[in-house]
């Protein structure tokens, strides 16, 4: 038998080179996790400047987010088909056109154009490391390597955070997207020079030359070629939207899509309304900078700590029990606090257990979606997830414009983590994913 080039990564010692690919992969969310919540460390800013209502902002909040969902699904599908890298490298451009474009806009609407092009580059770019990172790692830390990528999230929002809280000291609103622009463009060579194709996705698509791509590649990453590359599985079903409703993946699609919809309402409810209530409790838009940064430190050590925990445990039950303590953290943090430290701790419990829950779906989608389909399955749940996203801060903002208070309101956003705990309960607990 012809052996696969993705049974040499799987079953190997990772070479340093796949270690460069996995921690670019990091760095890559970490940017994803600053640029989606620039807007977040902005809004206090935007809000005074022009005298938008919460409701008005909740929707602006939400514009890269339909741009992530959008750009999840198609960019994810494309990346099936043409490779990651290409589409990983064209998702920095528009990440970086769009964030300096939000510092040029004067008015809510041109503001929202630019946060839905920003967050096509940002959804695809999601894709796309998730499934690198897989591609990239062997058996034995696969789970870790992904909820590590994953965790660069929080840890992007807490360094670019802690630098926009500076920044709105001494400069207006503006100065956060001009930072997450130059911050965006500094990894463009890294990727183009560090960053090889998936040897995965060029055996999957057989591109022409595809087995002297993939043998370079392999001397590259430290392995040994091999002689020819194994006939594609014809009856996998292709790639695809059809594929990932075909009769093999058809559940672990739905549950899977319906889980990550229904938490990243609770994620995001967390993190794009932190700075505006801090500020609307009587604190100024850099203190309240400051609470959002501390959810993500929780949201940073959550991650690693579920990564770390996933080399003894099953990554499904892991998440299972993340989301129920998601569920009261959040509940909690709708109590209030008297001041900023107490502010600043319950924004961290709430985003330790959030974040782990998102890092734990993150694994779930590496680990259930078999590589041929990796990127596009990974981008499709994101990207109809992102509908979540979308709502969880809208449906906030025109709660609190009924007058609903911050206790039922945190209340009902939670309920989104116990929807997913219950989804995750009928995923089976074997995966079915090659690599």
């Amino acid at each position: 038998m012809t052996e696969r080039p993705a049974d040499i990564l799987a079953t190997e010692r990772m070479s340093m080179a796949q270690i460069v690919v996995i921690a670019l992969c990091v760095l890559l969310n970490a940017i994803d996790g600053f640029d989606v919540l620039s807007i977040s460390f902005a809004s206090p800013g935007i809000s005074a400047e022009w005298g938008i209502s919460r409701g008005a902002l909740g929707i602006v909040l939400s514009m890269e987010l339909i741009g992530m969902a959008v750009g999840s699904i198609l960019l994810g599908q494309v990346a099936d088909r043409v490779g990651r890298r290409p589409v990983i490298i064209g998702c920095l451009l528009i990440m970086a056109s769009g964030m300096y474009l939000a510092s040029t806009a004067n008015g809510i609407e041109i503001l929202s154009a630019f946060r839905l092009f920003t967050g096509l580059g940002i959804g695809g770019m999601l894709a796309c490391t998730n499934a690198m990172v897989a591609e990239y790692s062997n058996d034995k830390y696969r789970s870790l390597n992904v909820t590590l990528m994953a965790a660069g999230y929080p840890i992007g929002a807490i360094v670019g955070g802690a630098i926009a809280s500076q920044l709105l000291v001494h400069f207006d609103w503006r100065a956060v997207f001009l930072f997450g622009c130059a911050f965006t463009i500094c990894l463009l060579p890294a990727v183009y020079f560090l960053m090889p194709e998936s040897v995965s996705n060029i055996a999957s698509r057989r591109p022409e030359n595809a087995l002297e791509k993939v043998n370079s590649i392999l001397v590259k990453l430290g392995h040994n070629v091999v002689a020819a590359l194994p006939e594609p599985n014809k009856a996998s079903g292709g790639v695809g939207i059809s594929r990932l409703f075909g009769p093999d993946l058809f559940k672990i699609t739905l549950v899977l899509t319906l889980a990550y919809f229904a938490h990243i309402m609770t994620f995001y409810y967390i993190l794009k309304w932190i700075p505006k209530l801090v500020v609307d409790m009587g604190f100024v838009a850099s203190e309240a900078g400051n609470v959002l940064v501390w959810a993500n430190v929780g949201g940073a050590i959550g991650g690693v700590l579920l990564g770390v925990l996933t080399r003894k445990f099953d990554v499904r039950w892991l998440t299972i029990g993340i989301l129920v303590f998601s569920f009261l953290l959040v509940t909690l943090f709708g109590r209030g606090q008297a001041d900023l430290q107490g502010l600043s701790i319950a924004s961290a419990a709430a985003g330790f257990f959030t974040n782990a829950g998102v890092v734990g779906l993150y694994a779930l989608l590496a680990a259930y979606f078999p590589a041929n389909v990796r990127a596009g399955g990974t981008g499709f749940v994101i990207g109809v997830g992102r509908g979540g996203a979308a709502l969880g801060p809208i449906i906030a903002g025109y709660l609190f414009e009924t007058g609903q208070g911050l206790q039922l309101v945190s209340i009902l956003m939670a309920m989104g983590s116990i929807i997913a705990l219950i989804a995750l309960l009928f995923l089976g607990s074997k995966s079915r994913a090659t690599s």
